[in-house]
């Protein structure tokens, strides 16, 4: 397992988390849940519920994201007959505490198990699967390494097998990490990884490089693995810029997966 405590520097959480407390309204087709992930501390969780029936998928948002942010982007959703669970991260939106990337691990798979428990609560589909954006791809990681066997397939975009490659491709102060065996560990975890996974990424992505998802693609262990490149897009445009290309994928993996 990856060890992030060494990694957890203010000076490195300082350039990796962009929190923001913004938090909106739940729209009518949506309803929040406040997970318990530590003591006096709670994650926020918006279920995005546009037919009963339809599948799920629980989804890790960006470092700079908030789950509000999905009241927009979760109708594309729904176009394709998909439902989203979107979780926050500590000290975002309405959630408490002060994130971290030990937090991160240490929370996905609370906010996993109280997700499916909501939907079981509801009599909604119990059968899910994972998706991390961007520094969400650490939460999907984990999971699939570590709690396989109620996921039905990983979705990663615009993601990486470590954060330790990205440290230094932006250049952030890291003094006294040894980043090449955080490197090893992570590449350890996801060869172990044998669930169905669907990486998308974009072309011209300089936040992270291709070269990420094309290293987490060649490692994983999974046999039924697919490396989507959306032409022209960037780290922050690449649903929009691909639309069509993006959802057809997602919705096609998870037909094939269900």
């Amino acid at each position: 397992m990856p060890n992030y405590s060494e990694i957890d520097q203010p000076s490195v959480l300082s350039y990796i988390f962009y929190p923001r407390e913004d938090h909106s309204p739940c729209p009518g087709y949506a309803f929040d849940a406040s997970v318990p992930v530590d003591d006096d501390v709670s994650i926020v969780c918006r279920f995005y519920k546009g037919n009963d029936g339809w599948p799920w998928i629980i989804y890790f948002h960006g470092n700079g994201e908030v789950v509000s942010d999905y009241d927009e982007i979760a109708p594309f959703y729904f176009k394709y007959k998909l439902n989203l669970a979107v979780a926050d991260y500590r000290g975002y939106g309405a959630s408490t505490g002060t994130p971290s990337l030990e937090f991160i691990a240490h929370d996905a798979p609370i906010l996993f198990t109280a997700i499916r428990d909501e939907l079981a609560r509801r009599n909604l589909r119990s059968d899910v699967w994972v998706m991390g954006r961007s520094l969400g791809s650490i939460s999907g990681l984990e999971l699939a390494a570590n709690r396989p066997q109620n996921i039905r397939g990983l979705i990663i975009e615009s993601g990486f097998p470590s954060v330790s490659r990205l440290i230094t491709h932006l250049n952030i102060p890291a003094q006294g990490i040894d980043l090449a065996k955080h490197y090893r560990e992570c590449i350890a975890m996801i060869q172990t990884i044998s669930l169905p996974v669907l990486i998308i990424h974009g072309e011209y992505d300089n936040l992270v490089p291709l070269e990420e998802a094309e290293t987490l693609y060649a490692n994983i262990g999974s046999a039924e693995k697919e490396l989507l490149i959306i032409s022209s897009a960037t780290h922050n445009d690449i649903m929009f810029v691909g639309l069509r290309q993006y959802m057809e994928a997602i919705r096609k993996f998870i037909e094939k997966t269900s």
